[in-house]
């Protein structure tokens, strides 16, 4: 079947978390990279604990916690002025490089997002960017009031572009969300970013670590269906399927 529209995961596929770093070294010293790959890690974490025990936590919050998380088990105090300037920083993270290119190749064709962000975090970050008129719609979960890879969330896209889950090219870098976007019906893409590098020995750093838990295709659930290194080689697969 014709692929009628594409959607894109926003946090780590079309913008960079990573993003936060200089801005956690300036605040945070020696200590920012660390600070920096803690936030992430218990995000996600949060977002699939919340997920699990039902209720509606907006995102911003979800965030917010983590990175009190991360302050405190670094060893950094967690001052309200220095929480506010990081969480600042997520709604205007920096877009990977190639994603304004990619996106404008694929003009013409119905784009989305579809994140965990809430959506105000969401809409504050396409303006940022720049390329919100690009989308068709940009869908935060919450109108599912829970968060990915619960099956409800992957609905929201039917329900928002009028298309049929076979008719999706589901674009993510995240290995979880390649798996719940495969298993709810979506074609999907992954974004290739961890490298395969392995370490030559247990002492690395704080990025490493997260390269090595969450740049990696996972073991568990069904696989992407394309294995691509950059958005830019998005238009390419587009053309093949339709």
């Amino acid at each position: 079947m014709t692929v009628r529209a594409l959607v894109f995961d926003a946090y780590g596929t079309l913008y960079d978390v990573q993003s936060v770093r200089g801005l956690a070294v300036e605040l945070c010293g020696r200590k920012g990279e660390l600070v920096t790959q803690l936030w992430r890690l218990k995000q996600l974490e949060y977002s699939w604990l919340r997920g699990l025990m039902g209720g509606d936590e907006d995102f911003w919050r979800l965030t917010r916690a983590s990175l009190e998380f991360a302050l405190e088990a670094a060893g950094v105090a967690v001052d309200p002025k220095l929480c506010e300037r990081l969480m600042a920083k997520y709604l205007d993270l920096d877009l990977y490089p190639g994603a304004r290119e990619a996106l404008d190749a694929l003009a013409g064709r119905k784009l989305a997002i579809l994140s965990n962000g809430s959506q105000k975090m969401l809409d504050a970050l396409v303006e940022a960017s720049g390329v919100g008129p690009l989308f068709a719609d940009v869908i935060s979960v919450a109108r599912a009031k829970t968060f990915k890879p619960d099956p409800k969330c992957y609905a929201l896209v039917e329900q928002a572009l009028g298309v049929g889950k076979h008719e999706v090219l589901f674009v993510s870098s995240n290995g979880f969300d390649v798996a719940g976007a495969k298993a709810f019906g979506f074609k999907v893409a992954w974004i290739e970013r961890g490298g395969g590098v392995t370490p030559a020995s247990s002492d690395i750093g704080p990025a490493e670590f997260y390269k090595l838990l969450r740049g990696r295709a996972e073991k568990l659930g069904p696989g992407a269906d394309f294995r691509i290194k950059a958005l830019t080689d998005l238009p390419s697969v587009a053309a093949r399927l339709g």
